[in-house]
């Protein structure tokens, strides 16, 4: 659905931390933020390395590499992930590369191999002595995550998303969600907004319900709660629920506000973000996009809409008359 009328994007996006970290734009050492290029040897063009990407359907993925005339067959070669920002052990993880057909190259990340939530740069360590070379996105078959439908019971889920950054390069985007609500269908009307979705890794019970919070420092002086709940209709794993935006537009403050959507499965239960992992989407800000309403309220008419943040999560903004 294309917005007949886009909202602002504020200081508050900052705060949706997975996608600020700039990419570097060549390989950088290990344990450093010094970005260096491999050397090369003198006279000789840099050799393109290529992956094509194949995903399963239970979260794993294969690359198929191009692998130069004359790459040694070292059984040190290994396809290189690094989480972007990272520093930590866990923020390197080496998977075997080996041949795969003449010319080819092939390392699998398997759905059991997990990955911290963020955005992991791909390089190719061909085990010839040089530092390990960054990948460019090949073709992709990500047939088998479109509307991919995990089991509901599953305790935690991963999901990794290939796709080429604003640089041409490959990376990955990672989730680890557990419990999970996946938003689905959104009803956009002029007295709020419907969303249906299912929920993974808990079950419904008494007094589950969807929260609406919103996103504002210490300082605020709202004396209003900063929380509005609506109850869940559910079938199984099943729910919907209607947020009305009346609700939202009187706890305005100033400016363009954002609420961030989740939902607590049952009473007492730890509340679940609602988000949109499970297609072939890495980002879903810049291509779902949802109109933004007039909204009457006692400070004027306020414009109120649902959008997907940086890390693909579900939120609303309410933007005031200045935003109009």
């Amino acid at each position: 659905m294309t917005a007949p009328s886009r909202l602002t994007v504020t200081g508050d996006e900052m705060k949706e931390s997975s996608a600020i970290d700039p990419e570097p734009m060549v390989p950088a050492r290990a344990g450093t933020d010094r970005p260096e290029r491999a050397a090369e040897p003198a006279g000789a063009a840099p050799v393109e390395l290529r992956a094509d990407c194949i995903a399963d359907s239970a979260g794993g993925l294969t690359f198929d590499l191009n692998a130069p005339q004359e790459t040694p067959g070292a059984w040190s070669a290994a396809l290189v992930l690094r989480l972007r920002g990272g520093d930590g052990a866990d923020d390197e993880v080496r998977l075997p590369l080996g041949p795969n057909g003449a010319g080819r190259l092939r390392a699998v990340l398997p759905s059991t191999v997990p990955l911290a939530e963020g955005r992991w740069n791909a390089y190719a360590d061909l085990g010839d002595g040089q530092d390990p070379r960054r990948l460019l996105p090949g073709l992709n078959d990500l047939r088998s995550l479109v509307d991919r439908r995990p089991l509901a019971g599953i305790g935690r889920l991963g999901v990794r998303i290939p796709y080429a950054t604003k640089f041409g390069n490959l990376a990955l985007r990672s989730w680890r969600r557990g419990p999970h609500a996946e938003a689905g269908d959104i009803l956009v009307a002029p007295d709020g907004m419907t969303v249906s979705g299912r929920l993974y890794g808990a079950a419904p019970g008494a007094g589950a319900r969807a929260e609406a919070r919103a996103r504002r420092d210490a300082a605020s002086t709202d004396a209003a709660p900063a929380t509005v709940t609506v109850p869940l209709t559910v079938e199984g794993t099943e729910f919907t629920f209607t947020l009305p935006y009346e609700e939202l537009a009187a706890r305005w403050e100033q400016g363009s506000e954002p609420w961030d959507l989740w939902l607590r499965p049952a009473e007492g239960a730890r509340p679940v973000r609602l988000a949109r992992l499970l297609d072939d989407v890495a980002d879903k800000k810049q291509v779902f996009s949802y109109p933004a309403l007039p909204v009457p309220s006692g400070t004027g008419r306020l414009r109120v809409g649902p959008y997907y943040t940086l890390d693909n999560d579900l939120a609303v903004r309410v933007a005031g008359p200045a935003e109009d």
